[in-house]
């Protein structure tokens, strides 16, 4: 067994283990070779991020496969974090040179200023074709992603109707397909894309937590328990949302520390709320905590804070992820609320 990995810094030596988390699955590989294959067939690049971990979300091979292209920054499921953290990380990305474009494709809000932002691209490499004595053409854009962050469900929004299979659970999409958008945009749906090794094993917690992700990847409990601690950790970061009154409402379980002067604890927290819901089965009520969260029934929260300026990480980093037993092998169209509505009605 691999030995733990040392805590980071500011972080207890002492915090609880999580399992090792990795999940490769063959069709992953083998849909990489042929998304490689084919971006020399692509002119601008769509990447779908996860609006409640965006870091999480970001590919560590994006700028190989982006080679120069266009790229416009997606942020899926707006509708699950909230606004102060839309505009945090709104200005972090532009501070980035990098304006996100912030969507909701279950229901469609922000959309239109997805595709006006494709077509605005496609119309400045039109121009280029045009100034080399080459006709026009529409412009082919790779949606790309890791898995279950809402491809499938965007490209389905911007065609306006069912074009490819579409579920909230990652490794629905498994092969490279074209989809023709109108005259002006060819789409290329790919499957969700992982890195062979989840290094970043806080990344890959939140992962597991969002379910972006497979389930055989991880050890449920350890996961519950993991999104409790990041509750805690997040509490007093006013762009998050978190709020743990709403553990309170909803599970009938007070959240009391376990002597004074000391934070509330989520293992004991678990264990109370286990023999409240679940006739004492921590690993069931693990599960009905992370669903309820998938689901938004806890209220929008975002479970990243943009990095420090100073550190260069996350202000709440959650804590490290090590081995143990239970290892398993653009252009401004986003960011502003009023915005994206108007764009969604048009």
């Amino acid at each position: 067994m691999a030995s733990p990995s040392a805590a980071t810094s500011g972080e207890s030596a002492a915090a609880p283990l999580q399992p090792l988390i990795q999940w490769y699955p063959g069709h992953i590989a083998k849909a990489e070779q042929a998304l490689t294959a084919s971006l020399d067939k692509v002119d601008l690049v769509l990447e779908v991020r996860d609006a409640r971990i965006p870091l999480a979300t970001s590919h560590p091979r994006l700028d190989r496969w982006l080679k120069g292209k266009p790229h416009l920054l997606v942020l899926n499921r707006m509708d699950m974090v909230p606004p102060a953290a839309r505009q945090t990380w709104t200005d972090w990305f532009r501070q980035q040179q990098l304006t996100p474009l912030w969507c909701d494709a279950k229901a469609g809000l922000g959309v239109k200023g997805v595709q006006k932002a494709a077509i605005r691209a496609g119309e400045a490499l039109n121009a280029r074709r045009l100034g080399r004595g080459m006709r026009p053409r529409a412009v082919r854009a790779l949606v790309l992603g890791f898995p279950n962050v809402g491809k499938s469900a965007l490209i389905n929004r911007l065609v306006g109707q069912r074009v490819v299979e579409s579920a909230r659970r990652p490794g629905v999409t498994r092969s490279l397909r074209w989809v023709r958008l109108g005259q002006e945009l060819d789409l290329l749906d790919a499957p969700g894309v992982l890195p062979p090794q989840l290094e970043d094993q806080r990344a890959a917690l939140l992962l597991a937590i969002c379910d972006d992700i497979g389930q055989a990847a991880y050890d449920t409990e350890l996961v519950g328990l993991g999104f409790l601690r990041r509750l805690l950790a997040l509490e007093e970061e006013p762009a998050a949302g978190v709020e743990l009154a709403r553990l309170e409402s909803r599970y009938k379980v007070e959240l009391a520390p376990t002597a004074p002067g000391e934070d509330w604890d989520p293992e004991a927290w678990l264990t109370l709320a286990a023999t409240r819901h679940t006739s004492g089965d921590r690993v069931r009520m693990a599960q009905r905590l992370l669903d309820d969260f998938r689901k938004g029934l806890l209220g929008p929260m975002g479970l990243e804070a943009p990095p420090s300026p100073m550190t260069g990480s996350d202000n709440h980093a959650p804590p490290s992820v090590a081995p143990s037993c239970c290892s398993f092998t653009g252009e401004d169209s986003g960011g502003m609320d009023d915005d994206l509505r108007r764009s969604s009605a048009t």
